[in-house]
Parts: structure tokens; C-alpha cells; sequence
């Protein structure tokens, strides 16, 4: 159906493998169909479960069976429903013995017998979520699409909420269908990536476990010389990022256990020290980071300036060359996104958000042009690549290949100008989601890599390392007790709760304006803090480290609580290096703070060298309740 309007809904028919024996003398009095426990047995990936009087037997454990829409049969040729095909039993036999060992008494029953078996119909996506929400492609076609029968209902009232009232009551973003990108809704992609995914359904996945499938997809033009520094690459939305880089591993012996090594398996999977050595390395001296992954759109136009102004909550009507970090807000005043905009011209707006994100910002973004067609928005994702510098020794680095002015006083915080370095023309943004002086470098796609080998020769005189995600996405915002969308900002939360709130709101209206004013007025009921862990050793003796998503509790083992029985939990966890410790952020009611021993970690203050020029305002920002500087 999507298909036939112009619409992609990319997702692929998959079996999931079902026998359902009986009847079991154990369910003989059984009254209804569920009155025992449902048994999920994580080592096989299999469940049982009670049907009446008989045994349901399911499987994740076998090979992936994939088939195209036009496999599944017509009402009229299916003998019971389309979405049952005929079971394959040499799929099943390892299964068999599973469910026999686990069982024997219900199994291993020679009156028990099979009542029928199926290879039933269920929908996988390329990356395990459900498909919701209107169709980029199709103004008022929505998908509610690939979601488990138990989550039907709960579903049903947050897509009927969302098409309504503008949201739902829940943060959907993650299943949000505007959040692909072209090359995942091609077939290959789609048949990669939930051949390999559909084993982890009911697997252990690690939360940094990477995808090991169609990768190579989206380079950026530094990924040779990143190669040749032996990066280790993580996949986001198709780029190759680097996440560390081996070629920094002689740093682990000048930082020593300030690198906060890792003993426990689990928390130092997906991970490496190197990442803390780069990030120490980086305040001390200049680290050089990829950002090429950012999603970078252009709102243009004469009606610019009223698009932005409507989808920003801070003030856009700024001059020429202001950068803006902002909130952008839902209808009630919940986070939709956060994100910065770079004023380059009177109706020429450039905004830039994390590519993760990337592609629903752009639907949002579409979606408040003014009808009148007196603005539009261009996407120059794959145009651009950006160069990331920053540390003690950034401004240096950067005055030596320009003759453009780059002191504090000639190229002020939140600004951004295009400046020339060697051959080329870049777009330098002075902002920083890792805390330390620095600038964003934007110039077209071709010339990356000339500027990657101007700012490399430049760099090495001082120290300047290359730096990975690692550092950039974790560690350094952590520190700094940066937010990030996703993490700790999401749609049930507001902006008050997040202390992002500023001292005045704009006069002009915007999306959630209203919503935004009340909470203003009213008590939060729960307060973004960053906590940091005073003894991470476990009851065994061995230091263990937190990685997101862990319930935070009273010193009693009280869950906190807030007024909206929203559960307090970390929301991103991660080193901080330079203070020694493991860091965290959480939102808690404030009536549980004082019951909780985490220490804020507000009053965090570098603790090797003094802040660069220009740059205390931006730490101090955070510390007051400020604004986060970048939103990726």
C-alpha cells in the first residue's frame, strides 16, 4: 500500500517458528488460556508457553527466513491465514532437544502429540524498532507498521495520540519512521541487517554492540588517513566513524590508571582505555575529530527566518554569523530535538544535528514551512563533511594555516565565519560539545581530505592527536554535563526538568510556546542532575562501571520516584578522566535528592591547566542550568 502511494516502509516478512502440543495432563483443568508462567528460556532463545490445555513452543534460535511480500498468499490460496506458511521441521530439530531437555515431563510425554506446527509471518525491521508515523515521503499516509501483538494496544493509543494531538503521550522518536535514511530502505540493507538481527530478538545484545552487516556504506573523505592510524570504526546511520584509534595506545603508559581501566568483561566490550587517554591528551595538548556523520540541512527563503523561529525555541532572529544552540520543542513542550542553527544570510538559515536524528529533524522541520511556499529546506548531508578541533592548543593550531583572525576577541564564542586555510574556503563555527576551546570546520565533501592533511601537519609541531567518538559523544560531554538527545532529553521530559531553561523566552511563537511558559511557572517534578560514583566496587571485589539505563536508588534500595511516576535511571553513563571518576546523569525527583548519595557533579572544574580564553562563560553555563552547546 505504501508502495502504491510513493511511500518506503522498509521492512522484510520473516519467519518465526511455532509448535503447539497437546493436550498436556499437566493443563488438564486449565479454565483459561494463560494460567501459568510464560517461560522465556534466553539460552536457547526460545519460550513456552501454556495455551489452554496444550504447550506453545517458539523459536529465535533458527536460521533466518526471510521471504518478499509477493511470497505471502492471497486470503483465498492461504488454507488457515496468509501469514502461516508451511513449517520447515529440519529448522526445528535443535529445538526439539532444547525444549525436551528443558521439559521432559511435558515433551518427553509420548501421549503429548503435535497439533500443528507453523512457520508464522512476522514483520522485521532493519533495526528491531516498529515503524510509526507519517510518511516522509507522503503527507498524510501514516505507518503503524511491525509491532508485536503484545504491544498492539499500547501502540494503537500512542499512534492515534501522535495523529490527533500532534504527539503521544510516550516518546516514540526510536520508532519513528522518518528516522531513516535512503540506504536503509533499500532491500540489501534490509535483508543484512535483519538477517543478522533476528537471533538477537531474543539474545543478550550489549547496549555498544555494533552491527557487523553492510558496513562500508558511507565514508567520509578522512577514512583513509583514519585507517591508516588504525581507527576502530562504529557504524551510525551508515558512516564509519572512529570510535578510538589503536595509534594512541602508547598513550595508556604516560596517563597509567588515570585511563580507568576495565577488568570485567562486559563494561570493557565495545570499549578500550585508549578512549580515556585520548580524551586526557586532548584537553592537554589538540585533538582532531570526525564529524562527518552530522546531518546538515538549509532552511531558505524569504520565509526563512519564520520557519526557524516557529521550530527553534530560542531566538533566531539574530546576526549574521550568531550560531544558536536551541531546543526544538514538541506541542507540549517536551523535547522534540536539540540542535544548533548557523545564521549565514538574511534568508539562509544552516542547521545542523546529530545523523542519528538527522533525517526526522528534517521532517520537522519540513513540516513548518509556510504554506505559502516562501521557504524551503535542502539537505546537504552528503555535501558537507566536518572537521572537529579542539583543546588547549586549538587556537594555535588554527592561527597557523590562516591569516584570518581566530583570537577570542577577533572570533568570539557562538559565532561563525567563513575563513580561508590554504587552497580552501571553510565555514568555521567556534563551538564545543566537549568543553574545550575549539572550532567546527565545514567545507564541501571533495576538499575534506586536503583539509584532514593541512591541519594534520600543522597539528603535530603541538601535540594534537586524532580523537575518536568515544571521547566526543561520551566522555567529554559527560564531563561537562553536556546533554544529548535520546539520552537525556526525549519528549516526556521538559525543558525546565532539564535545567535548559533561559532567563526570557522569545516573543515570537513557537511550537510549544504555551506548554513551555506553564512548566516555567509551575515546581518541576523532577531535576536533570549529573552524578558521579564515589565507589563503583562490586561485592566481589571488582571495580564495575555503569553504561546507561541503570535504575538509580535510595541508599535503602528505594526506587526515586517523581510526582508523574516517572522512575529515576541513568540516563548516559561514562568516564569522566579528568576527574578520576565515573560519571552519570539521572533524572530524580527533587523530593528524593537528599535520600540519594551520588554527588552532583555541576561543580565539575578542569583540573589540569586554566580554561581557555573565551570558554569560561560556556562551562559556566552548564554549572548555572545553561544550555547544552551541541546536541550530537
Amino acid at each position: 500500500m505504501a508502495r502504491m502511494a510513493g511511500a518506503i516502509i522498509p521492512l522484510t516478512p520473516a519467519v518465526h517458528q511455532m509448535k503447539d502440543i497437546g493436550p498436556v495432563p499437566r493443563f488438564a483443568d486449565a479454565k483459561g488460556d494463560i494460567e501459568y508462567p510464560i517461560v522465556r528460556d534466553m539460552d536457547t532463545n526460545m519460550y513456552e508457553r501454556q495455551h489452554g490445555s496444550g504447550l506453545e513452543v517458539g523459536s529465535y534460535a533458527h536460521r533466518p527466513i526471510l521471504h518478499e511480500v509477493e511470497d505471502i498468499p492471497s486470503n483465498a490460496e492461504a488454507a488457515l491465514s496468509p501469514t502461516e506458511m508451511p513449517f520447515t521441521q529440519v529448522d526445528f530439530d535443535l529445538q526439539d532437544e532444547h525444549s525436551l531437555e528443558l521439559m521432559p515431563e511435558i515433551i518427553g510425554d509420548e501421549n503429548v502429540r503435535e497439533k500443528y506446527a507453523i512457520n508464522g509471518l512476522l514483520s522485521l525491521t532493519p533495526d528491531g524498532m516498529p515503524i510509526l508515523g507519517e510518511t516522509p515521503e507522503v503527507k498524510g499516509l501514516w505507518s503503524v507498521a511491525a509491532v508485536w501483538i503484545k504491544e498492539g494496544p499500547g501502540t494503537g493509543k500512542s499512534v492515534a495520540e501522535w495523529m490527533v494531538l500532534g504527539e503521544s503521550e510516550i516518546d516514540l522518536h526510536a520508532s519513528d519512521i522518518a528516522r531513516f535514511h535512503d540506504h536503509h530502505k533499500t532491500r540489501e540493507h534490509i535483508v543484512a541487517r535483519t538477517s543478522e538481527g533476528f537471533n538477537k530478538t531474543y539474545g543478550i545484545v550489549h547496549p555498544m554492540e555494533q552491527w557487523a552487516s553492510n558496513r562500508n556504506v558511507r565514508l567520509s573523505p578522512y577514512f583513509e588517513r583514519e585507517k591508516a592510524l588504525d581507527a576502530v570504526f562504529f557504524e551510525t546511520v551508515g558512516w564509519e566513524r572512529p570510535f578510538w584509534y589503536e595509534s594512541n595506545a602508547g598513550l595508556l603508559e604516560k596517563y597509567g590508571d588515570a585511563v580507568m581501566p576495565r577488568t570485567s568483561e562486559w563494561e570493557a566490550r565495545w570499549w578500550s582505555p585508549i578512549i580515556n587517554a585520548e580524551h586526557l591528551e586532548m584537553r592537554e595538548t589538540a585533538g582532531l575529530v570526525d564529524l562527518t556523520a552530522f546531518c546538515i540541512f538549509d532552511v531558505i527563503g524569504l520565509g526563512a527566518l519564520e520557519t526557524v523561529q516557529r521550530t527553534a525555541l530560542r531566538q533566531m532572529d539574530v546576526a549574521v554569523g550568531k550560531v544558536v544552540y536551541t531546543p526544538v520543542l514538541s506541542p507540549n513542550g517536551g523535547f522534540k530535538s536539540d540542535l544548533t542553527i548557523m545564521r549565514l544570510a538574511h534568508d539562509h538559515f544552516r542547521v545542523v544535528t546529530g545523523g542519528a536524528h538527522g533525517m526526522a529533524d528534517k521532517k520537522w522541520f519540513t513540516d513548518q514551512l509556510p504554506a505559502d511556499g516562501t521557504a524551503q529546506v535542502v539537505d546537504l548531508t552528503s555535501t558537507y563533511t566536518t572537521l572537529g578541533i579542539w583543546g588547549a592548543a586549538a587556537r594555535t593550531i588554527l592561527q597557523a594555516i590562516t591569516k584570518d583572525d581566530v583570537s577570542n576577541e577577533g572570533f568570539s564564542f557562538g559565532t561563525c565565519r567563513v575563513i580561508e586555510i590554504g587552497p580552501l574556503r571553510v565555514l568555521a563555527s567556534r563551538i564545543s560539545y566537549v568543553g574545550d576551546l575549539g572550532w567546527e570546520l565545514y567545507l564541501p565533501m571533495e576538499q575534506g581530505a586536503r583539509l584532514w592533511d593541512i591541519v594534520w601537519a600543522a597539528g603535530q609541531p603541538h601535540g594534537m592527536i586524532p580523537v575518536g567518538i568515544g571521547v566526543y559523544g561520551t566522555t567529554g560531554r559527560l564531563e561537562k554535563s553536556y546533554r544529548a538527545y535520546g539520552n537525556e532529553l526525549e519528549s516526556e521530559y521538559t525543558v525546565v526538568e532539564a535545567g535548559m531553561q533561559m532567563k526570557k523566552v522569545k516573543d515570537a511563537e513557537f511550537v510549544g510556546k504555551a506548554a513551555h511558559l506553564a512548566h516555567r511557572d509551575e515546581d518541576p517534578a523532577a531535576i536533570l542532575c549529573s552524578l558521579t560514583v564515589d565507589d563503583n566496587t562490586s561485592s566481589t571485589g571488582e571495580k564495575r562501571y555503569m553504561l546507561g539505563r541503570e535504575p538509580i536508588l535510595t541508599l535503602d534500595g528505594t526506587p526515586i520516584t517523581d510526582r508523574k511516576n516517572r522512575r529515576s535511571y541513568a540516563n548516559s553513563a561514562g568516564s569522566a578522566p579528568s576527574l578520576g571518576k565515573q560519571v552519570s546523569t539521572s533524572a530524580s525527583s527533587s523530593r528524593a535528592q537528599s535520600a540519594a548519595t551520588p554527588r552532583p557533579a555541576s561543580s565539575i572544574r578542569r583540573t589540569q591547566g586554566s580554561w581557555p580564553d573565551g570558554d569560561p562563560r560556556l562551562h559556566q553555563a552548564r554549572a548555572d542550568g545553561g544550555c547544552s552547546p551541541h546536541p550530537h
